[in-house]
């Protein structure tokens, strides 16, 4: 069995890890939030749904560049900062599965970023 890497960092990256990998026909993408650049004019948005829109446009990215797709997640981590958010994070969620919801869990997170919301994802192939 082979694993491909996806988006693997660059050496001596600050982030050490692979956006993805595909495996055994399935594709495993990392934890990803909602882009933040604010020297390029990019921000996370100002809303707990602000982010779950741009966190979730990565991820698809990520699924796109992998031969996958939302429609083939399997399983999904929701990871958030602060539970308060938790409603507002799940009414804008459901909005990026019509065809079905995929597995989830929720857990609590906190990284050295100001992220309210983060994913990862296992999805086929």
């Amino acid at each position: 069995m082979t694993i491909d890497f996806i988006g693997a960092p660059a050496a001596g990256s600050a982030r050490p890890y692979s956006a993805a990998t595909r495996a055994a026909g399935l594709v495993f993408v990392s934890g990803r939030t909602a882009p933040h650049d604010p020297a390029n004019g990019i921000h996370r948005g100002a809303t707990a749904a602000d982010e779950v829109r741009g966190a979730l446009a990565v991820i698809a990215e990520v699924l796109r560049e992998a031969g996958s797709g939302f429609d083939r997640i399997v399983q999904m981590t929701m990871l958030i900062t602060d539970p308060a958010d938790y409603d507002a994070c799940n009414a804008e969620y459901v909005k990026h599965f019509p065809a079905g919801l995929p597995a989830r869990h929720t857990a609590r997170f906190g990284v050295p970023t100001e992220a309210k919301v983060g994913f990862a994802c296992i999805a086929l192939g």
